[in-house]
């Protein structure tokens, strides 16, 4: 019965259809909107960078909508100015890289760093007062003064109260540590040190004992040539080995006596300031001339010149870290090294590429040695244990590392040759 009523239902649609007097169904009305509509996307310029939000995580990481993100032929979108986009081989890994190092070099960094206020650190304690005492009252027992310094700061740092405390001796001045330094203006800093009397200068490496065997030649020559030498009286050479804290007075001593003496060790050293704390007695170096050296302790000058002076000092590690403090000291040397364009810390810590701020820097530093500590929060539930960077262990590997030279030889005391430079006619 239902399926005779459908066919005749068919029948009489197809035969109104035929004669054109199907009429279609009236479309639903659409109900009125109470809000107004939104005003139309502006198109986005071609070229424009889209900014994405920083994770509460801490590391950044590019929003990408590439292969396999359902939308076809989309790039890395999200990318911050200075990332680099990740490369799809190797040849594209190396073009990349490349481009990155072009672009960093043509960055602007800080033309200043920004002192905020601080003051000088002032590190005399009574070890040096008292050795710096003993040093005037062992002159008349020596021929010769041998100072010691760190060539990443030829022309900064120096005492000002050896020259005035210790005479008119022989002086020698040995600039260690030239590992460390980048000497590609050696000549320009010689031709300084000249301009202010100092006639008689060696670069060394007391770890390498490089140049280590010009400095016995050149105080026996100066030793004779002075007026104020009687051979008949001693057939013995003696020199005080003076400087400031931490520059290499010990190993120069310990250097000098493989050398010459085929032994080991006669001093403690150590790669903080404050090992040797008072006037040792002599210690012989060299069988012919038969030459003895006295070891003294480091005396700072009791007032630094500027901030940024005491900043360089404690970077060489002449000022304990903790008197200035390790994320400032870091923060100097980041910026030390954006100026200069010395990105070895790029390649050492694998990041992303050379950036100007300390806190993710070290954040990075933190996260990839695993230098993180726990931190009790308090919330409206209760103590919840978060764990965060340790920026001052971060900082203080930030310190090692450019001590110990894996971020490349620098010279600290650039902008004073080229100030120097600059002033000469």
């Amino acid at each position: 019965m239902y399926l005779n009523s459908l066919k005749e239902r068919l029948n009489q649609d197809s035969a109104a259809q035929a004669a054109g007097r199907l009429v279609a169904p009236p479309l639903p009305r659409p109900r009125p909107s109470l809000q107004a509509p939104p005003p139309p996307r502006p198109a986005r310029p071609q070229g424009a960078v889209v900014r994405t939000r920083e994770p509460r995580g801490g590391v950044w990481r590019p929003r990408n909508r590439g292969v396999g993100s359902g939308r076809a032929g989309s790039g890395p979108r999200g990318v911050r100015p200075g990332a680099v986009p990740p490369p799809r081989s190797a040849h594209g890994a190396m073009r990349l890289a490349s481009r990155a190092l072009c672009g960093v070099a043509g960055a602007a960094w800080r033309e200043s760093f920004p002192l905020g206020g601080r003051d000088v650190a002032r590190w005399f304690p009574g070890h040096m007062a008292k050795g710096l005492k003993k040093m005037q009252g062992s002159l008349r027992l020596v021929d010769c003064v041998i100072e010691v310094h760190d060539a990443r700061i030829p022309l900064s740092g120096r005492n000002p109260l050896f020259q005035e405390a210790l005479g008119l001796k022989p002086h020698v001045l040995v600039l260690n540590k030239m590992d460390l330094a980048d000497l590609k203006e050696q000549q320009k800093i010689i031709q300084h040190l000249e301009e202010e009397g100092l006639k008689n200068v060696v670069f060394t490496n007391c770890v390498r004992d490089e140049n280590i065997q010009q400095v016995i030649p050149m105080v026996r020559g100066l030793v004779e040539s002075s007026h104020r030498y009687h051979r008949q009286e001693n057939l013995e050479y003696c020199a005080l080995v003076i400087g400031i804290p931490n520059v290499g007075k010990s190993s120069l001593i310990n250097a000098l006596r493989r050398q010459h003496l085929r032994k080991g060790k006669a001093t403690r050293v150590g790669g903080e300031p404050g090992i040797t704390r008072a006037v040792m007695s002599r210690i012989q170096v060299c069988e012919r001339p038969l030459m003895f050296l006295l070891d003294t302790p480091g005396v700072l000058a009791p007032r630094i010149q500027s901030v940024e002076m005491g900043l360089k000092l404690a970077l060489c590690g002449t000022v304990l870290d903790h008197l200035v403090g390790e994320e400032t000291l870091a923060d100097y040397l980041l910026y030390t090294l954006n100026r200069h364009q010395l990105f070895g810390y790029v390649q050492h810590y694998g990041l992303d590429g050379a950036c100007d701020d300390i806190t993710r820097v070290l954040k990075h530093v933190a996260v990839r040695l695993g230098k993180t500590h726990k931190v009790k929060v308090l919330t409206g539930t209760g103590d919840v244990n978060v764990i965060q960077p340790n920026y001052p262990a971060a900082a203080r590997d930030f310190l090692r590392t450019f001590r110990h030279g894996l971020l490349g030889p620098v010279m600290l005391d650039r902008d004073v040759l080229r100030s120097s430079s600059r002033a000469d006619p």
